[in-house]
């Protein structure tokens, strides 16, 4: 029995503990009776040269339960992420374990109830069980996985069967599914990153090597600007490896620290992704309640020509926001931009953490770092997003190419700004 738990702690990271040990053996030798196997020994013979048998384990083992709209928050921040994306920009978005595909079907039907088109966002899910995704791809689902008392989406979206509900082809077709294990070395699904990634409740499982391992993976699948959606359990888990809450309700959402991005490189992504936006569907009668949710702080990696900008005390703010401490990482600003005004990166950071509380004097400050640096690039990027959340999509393109601009020749004058009408 022993080595059949390391078998299942090498593969999958499955920490025994997680589950208890007793319900590991329970597992087993229940598969051992409906096989016919004498022995351990001759069982792991069988999980040796067969893939079924190991995702009946598997599957037996840990604890897939899963159904539509659970912790719908993290769905609605997508949502409202896709309407505020650029009309020709797409969204990524990574789940994994997909189980019998619930979760990434769930995210498909609320961007379809929002009105907005399939190839706005690419929706990939991952399972190690090829069992679990044989389920997903066929659309079947019983009434046990669909719970709560709004279930209107199920009358819109399925058809009654006699083997359960039968998702709509359209639904079906929008989410690619893959058969991966996010412990391989070589696992990759894309060589793009992704914007949103859900891992809720796999993290659990592993021992504290594994769960390291897999965020570091995660951390490097996921874009600079992007969301992880965790388990409520979880999140003190992704603190401790280079993330940061989101600070959206109910989300259990995180991103990556402003000081680990410093190392890397993502001027394409920063504009592919908008900051996630307060919550409001406008037809939340229809899936869930929208949580109340402040906007996350938007995290673009700093160029290497602004590097030097960045004091000891602006650094000491990065940090307080990382951690949450926003007021704290706003009186530092404030205190340090009242010795040095002309400070461009101080009045950016500022904005960023006012835009953070809901503060509308965050546009104020991302004012003033652009006369003072005109192709502060940064400060550029987020001015477009806050246009084109705000309706006003033509002055966002303006802004967007004078990033690009910026990026490439840095040096705008303020002649040249003031011709922008940023202010």
């Amino acid at each position: 029995m022993e080595r059949i738990e390391k078998m299942l702690r090498e593969t999958i990271g499955l920490d025994a503990a997680s589950v208890g040990s007793g319900s590991i053996q329970r597992v087993i030798r229940l598969r051992m009776k409906n096989l016919g196997a004498a022995d351990p020994a001759s069982y792991r013979e069988i999980l040796s040269r067969s893939r079924t048998e190991w995702d009946q384990l598997v599957e037996g083992v840990v604890v897939t339960e899963t159904w539509f709209f659970r912790d719908a928050e993290a769905f609605n921040v997508v949502v409202e992420a896709a309407r505020a994306a650029l009309p020709d920009s797409t969204l990524r978005v990574l789940t994994i374990p997909c189980s019998s595909g619930e979760e990434p079907y769930s995210l498909a039907i609320a961007l379809a109830e929002a009105g907005i088109s399939p190839g706005r966002v690419e929706i990939e899910a991952v399972d190690i069980s090829s069992r679990a995704l044989a389920r997903a791809k066929s659309g079947v689902y019983s009434r046990n996985s669909f719970r709560g008392k709004n279930l209107t989406f199920r009358d819109r979206y399925f058809t009654s069967a006699k083997d359960g509900f039968v998702l709509q082809p359209e639904i079906c077709n929008s989410v690619k599914f893959i058969e991966g294990n996010v412990l391989n070395p070589d696992f990759a699904p894309d060589e793009q990153k992704y914007d949103f990634i859900f891992c809720r409740n796999l993290l659990i499982y592993f021992d504290r090597p594994t769960q390291q391992k897999a965020l570091e993976k995660l951390h490097t699948l996921l874009a600079s600007n992007g969301l992880l959606f965790v388990g409520p359990a979880e999140q003190p888990l992704t603190l401790e490896h280079g993330f940061v809450s989101a600070n959206l309700a109910k989300a259990f959402a995180c991103r990556k620290s402003i000081s680990k991005l410093r190392t890397e490189q993502m001027a394409k992504e920063a504009w592919k992704t908008p900051s996630p936006l307060p919550v409001s569907f406008s037809r939340s009668d229809q899936i869930a309640p929208s949580p109340t949710a402040v906007v996350a702080i938007p995290h673009e990696a700093t160029r290497e020509s602004e590097k030097t900008a960045i004091t000891p005390e602006l650094e000491l703010a990065r940090q307080l926001a990382d951690a949450g401490r926003l007021q704290d990482a706003a009186e530092i600003c404030e205190r340090y931009l009242g010795s040095d005004s002309d400070s461009a990166q101080g009045w950016y950071l500022l904005g960023l953490i006012r835009d953070a509380t809901g503060n509308p004097n965050a546009m104020d400050c991302y004012r003033k770092a652009l006369y003072l640096k005109p192709d502060h690039y940064e400060t550029l990027l987020q001015m477009a997003m806050w246009l084109q959340k705000n309706g006003e999509s033509a002055r966002a393109r303006t802004f967007k190419a004078r990033a690009e601009r910026a990026k490439r020749q840095p040096g705008e004058t303020k002649a040249e700004a003031n011709n922008a009408q940023y202010s």
